[in-house]
């Protein structure tokens, strides 16, 4: 009985290599919506991205379903697949998610290792030092890495592979907004008031602030996009 199973995997062979490499382009995709590179409205070519790439039609289309899955992407017929615009309600839902996740890992701030730390403290002068050649797109960057690192204070694997998902739909707001360095300006500085407190001990006090800063930069960021679609 368990050889009959066993031998019918060899026929889902050549899918599970597709489907692996699939994952790997939705990465690599997804990481261009963080860097900011992929832009909300853009339509993506299956022709150039494809043989960019060097991965057949079968896979992209795989790559795109699963960032449509994600949120990141949206088919449109007839006319193709196009990066999302989120929307407010979007932006309200994933704040909600967020507060449950990073406010969580913040936490355990005095349990993990030094280097677990560092990841979230390196960003903050990385995202400073650009902030101050007014170099937002860079700042930005940071930011995110400045996030991945509270995240990752948790340890879970599980959580910041579903936090990547949130940050790449959450960038894509950031690009519909438009008015990107505004918004860095006033929450790199926020950045690093909770990296000191961290450093000083005072942890509730750090979590109070994010949350503090993720109610404000939720407000922020549904009142420019309200009046971007407006």
């Amino acid at each position: 009985m368990t050889e009959t199973w066993v031998s019918t995997l060899a026929q889902g062979k050549a899918g599970l290599e597709r489907a692996s490499t699939a994952q790997k382009v939705a990465d690599m995709l997804r990481e261009r919506v963080l860097d900011g590179e992929l832009a909300p409205g853009l339509r993506l070519s299956e022709e150039a991205i494809g043989g960019a790439l060097g991965v057949s039609r079968n896979t992209l289309r795989e790559a795109f379903r699963l960032l449509t899955r994600d949120r990141l992407l949206v088919h449109e017929h007839s006319r193709g697949v196009f990066v999302r615009r989120p929307t407010g309600d979007d932006v309200r839902d994933l704040y909600a998610a967020r507060r449950v996740i990073e406010c969580g890992s913040l936490r355990l701030w005095n349990d993990v290792t030094e280097a677990q730390r560092e990841a979230v403290r390196a960003p903050v002068r990385q995202a400073v030092a650009r902030a101050e050649k007014n170099d937002w797109t860079r700042a930005g960057q940071a930011n995110i890495q400045f996030h991945r690192g509270i995240v990752g204070l948790a340890g879970s694997t599980r959580l910041s592979d579903e936090s990547d998902r949130l940050f790449a739909e959450l960038m894509l707001a950031f690009r519909v907004a438009q008015e990107i360095n505004d918004f860095y300006q006033t929450y790199v500085p926020w950045n690093r008031r909770i990296v000191e407190l961290l450093n000083n001990g005072e942890i509730q006090q750090a979590v109070d602030q994010l949350a503090e800063y993720f109610d404000a930069a939720e407000e922020d960021l549904v009142g420019r996009l309200e009046v971007e679609q407006s």
